[in-house]
Order: structure tokens, then sequence, then C-alpha cells
């Protein structure tokens, strides 16, 4: 899997080529309006540090997850890493029970963003208290979707390879 910073260089670098590529070079030479033109074209958002990376360990070694915020990963439109963060939770919904029983329910991590939450409670203890309105904190795995993406692998992994996840609620931990 590509490192996060390398994939926005990649995009950063492609989106400049792209541009290039778009102009008309029939003499080998650009003008000072097509210059300033493509310098309005390409006008990059800032994002801190926070929104790119949440606590990215990148010297991390096989026993301790790469961790980034799911905001960053959704941003990216990346799926499968490991993301620890917090939010609150909005609604509630039905238990999924075909096939591994899991809970579910939606947590917004951002003005914008919700993530559905998986939790397995055929692995992990059911959090029977929980209510719209509550606050809680969370590691898991992150998976993309248009929507604002899905949190599963919030527990343990009875064999062991993959990593532990958790859901911290009212002083309790679920995992």
């Amino acid at each position: 899997m590509l490192n996060f910073k390398a994939l926005i260089l990649i995009l950063l670098v492609s989106a400049c080529s792209q541009n290039e590529q778009s102009n008309d070079f029939s003499n080998g030479k650009q003008s000072a309006t097509t210059v300033k033109s493509q310098t309005q074209n390409l006008q990059l958002k800032s994002l801190s540090e926070h929104d790119l990376i949440a606590n990215l360990d990148e010297n991390s070694d096989a026993d301790t997850p790469n961790l980034r915020s799911a905001h960053a990963l959704y941003l990216a439109k990346i799926s499968d890493a490991q993301v620890q963060d917090s939010g609150k939770v909005v609604k509630i919904l039905a238990d999924d029970n075909r096939g591994s029983r899991h809970q579910k329910f939606l947590v917004k991590i951002s003005s914008w963003q919700t993530l559905l939450f998986a939790h397995n409670i055929d692995l992990a203890p059911r959090i029977d208290d929980i209510q719209v309105g509550d606050f809680l904190s969370f590691r898991g795995e992150y998976v993309y979707n248009p929507k604002g993406g899905v949190m599963h692998w919030t527990h343990h992994d009875p064999q062991g390879r993959h990593f532990g996840g958790w859901i911290k609620h009212n002083g309790n931990t679920y995992q």
C-alpha cells in the first residue's frame, strides 16, 4: 500500500502534468498569460496535518497499526486502513443478524462526515446503553464509501491475524 504522503505527491504531479499537456506549445515557449492562467487553474486547498494524518507513525512495527484519521482516508478514498478517532452517535440502527451478528449505528466525526459502524457482537460485547448524542472513541478498520465510510474490526481478532480494535463508551472499553 502506498504511503499516504507519497499518494498526495503523485496526485500533485499528475495534476501539474495534465495541466501542461493541455496547452498549445507552438514554438516551445509559453507566454506570461498562459503561465498565469495555469497558476490560477491549479488552486489546491491547504490541508492541516490533522486533516491529512492523525497519529501516523512512519516507523511502526508489526504489532502497532499505522493509525490515520477517517476524515483523511475519506478524502483520499482509501480503504482497509487502521483508524483511531472519535465522534458523536447520531443514529442507532437495527442489528444485522445475517452471518456474524453486528450492532449497527452512525457516528458523526466531522461537521459533514458520518461513519456506519458494524460492531461484531459475536466477538465483542454489545454496547447496550448506547444512545443518540453519546460520545465515543474507537479504533478499527475503515472502508471507504461515498456516504462517509464504514468502520469494522472494532474488536479483537481471535486468530491474531488482524490488529485488534475497540470502542470506548461511557468509561467502558468494548473489544
